[in-house]
């Protein structure tokens, strides 16, 4: 089976879910820069997860970029990482209407915890379905990125029950350590290529 609509499928889940998160922005009453001030919070939540969105859209069209055949479990696989992500307007929403709290944090934490999982899961599908020598493979090499990533955001859980702000750091420095582009895969297929 090809990868097009798969990655049709995939874009437009990840597209309605900024749609989502921006329509959960609420315009504020009044003409003033103060009156935006509640809405920090907000805003700087959706920033972060639009932020992930991206990064998530990136990274999986560079790893389906690797893949030349679907089979049903890189089917199953991908809608588990899409059933992740999708998770996000709401956590974003309640994390910042919250104003950071522990709880909500927290539940961020895990939803960007389960979405990494499902992603390692989806790169392990599409190897398994690559084979052994795949490009894929190849490129991912010990992962060091993704694994980190993972022990970050348990980090992030834990510390969003004492010291929520400190999460959301680890939060975002785990989006920056992602948005520096990951060029293991353009590197691979430039190798072959020449």
């Amino acid at each position: 089976m090809g990868k097009t609509r798969l990655e049709a499928f995939s874009d437009g889940v990840l597209a309605i879910i900024i749609t989502i998160m921006v329509l959960e922005l609420k315009v504020p009453e009044g003409d003033t820069l103060a009156v935006l001030k509640p809405l920090f919070p907000t805003l700087l939540s959706y920033v972060l997860s639009f932020t992930y969105i991206g990064i998530y859209w990136n990274n999986h069209h560079h790893l389906l970029h690797t893949c030349n055949r679907v089979t049903g479990a890189v089917l199953w696989s991908n809608l588990h990482l899409l059933f992740w992500l999708s998770l996000l307007p709401f956590t974003t929403g309640w994390m910042g209407e919250n104003h950071f709290a522990s709880l909500p944090t927290a539940m961020y934490g895990l939803v960007l915890f389960m979405a990494a999982c499902a992603f390692t899961l989806l790169q392990g599908a599409i190897m398994r379905a690559q084979g052994s020598d795949s490009l894929l493979a190849q490129a991912l090499g010990r992962d060091w990125k993704g694994k980190s990533s993972i022990i970050l955001y348990v980090l992030g859980m834990v510390c969003a029950h004492w010291l929520p702000s400190l999460a959301q750091a680890i939060y975002a420095a785990v989006a920056v350590m992602w948005v520096i582009p990951d060029r293991r895969i353009e590197a691979v297929f430039q190798h072959r290529e020449s």
